[in-house]
């Protein structure tokens, strides 16, 4: 019986699962040159599941493939985001945790973390933004205001705010919860 033509097609699910993931390589790749010590790590990964794993330890989602069925359990698990792993001081990391046809959303955790000198985030999407523990300073181009958010604090930043951070609590870290759309989907 010859396969069936819908089979053969990349879906939508599909291509934002692919999209995703080449986002996720994209960022943990970045994080080689920034993080010191990633590289030898990732070197001494003897096989595909180690590497999945050791992303995933970082922050990064980069296990499924686009094609793959879903869980047949509706059930998912339960899973406590305030204990994902902090990342080194300065740094941070970030993990889909769901997504949809124009939206995902991310748990983004920092340790002391800043934007880099003169960058400015000027996404295309709205994004909101809760913080699940710490704290975290914003500011933004437009009249250098500063916002400053503590847990429990939300926010929605409407396309192209031009925002940067300007720090993130160190030790145990600042844990966001963020949920990205683009409005024209």
């Amino acid at each position: 019986m010859p396969p069936n033509r819908e089979e053969n097609f990349m879906t939508d699910v599909d291509l934002q699962r692919f999209l995703l993931k080449v986002d996720q390589l994209q960022k943990m790749a970045s994080s080689l040159e920034d993080v010191q010590g990633r590289k030898d790590e990732l070197s001494s990964c003897k096989d595909h599941n180690e590497v999945v794993e050791l992303a995933r330890s970082w922050g990064f989602e980069i296990g499924r493939r686009w094609g793959e069925l879903e869980p047949a359990s509706d059930f998912q698990g339960v899973e406590n985001l305030l204990r994902e792993p902090v990342p080194s001081t300065g740094h941070e990391t970030n993990r889909v945790l769901h997504f949809g046809k124009g939206w995902r959303l991310e748990l983004i955790v920092s340790c002391a973390a800043c934007s880099q000198e003169n960058f400015w985030y000027e996404q295309e999407e709205h994004e909101w933004i809760l913080i699940l523990r710490g704290s975290a300073r914003l500011r933004f181009k437009k009249d250098n205001h500063i916002v400053d958010l503590n847990v429990g604090d939300q926010l929605h930043l409407l396309p192209y705010s031009s925002h940067r951070v300007e720090h993130t609590d160190s030790g145990s870290g600042t844990i966001w919860l963020a949920l990205f759309w683009d409005e024209q989907l």
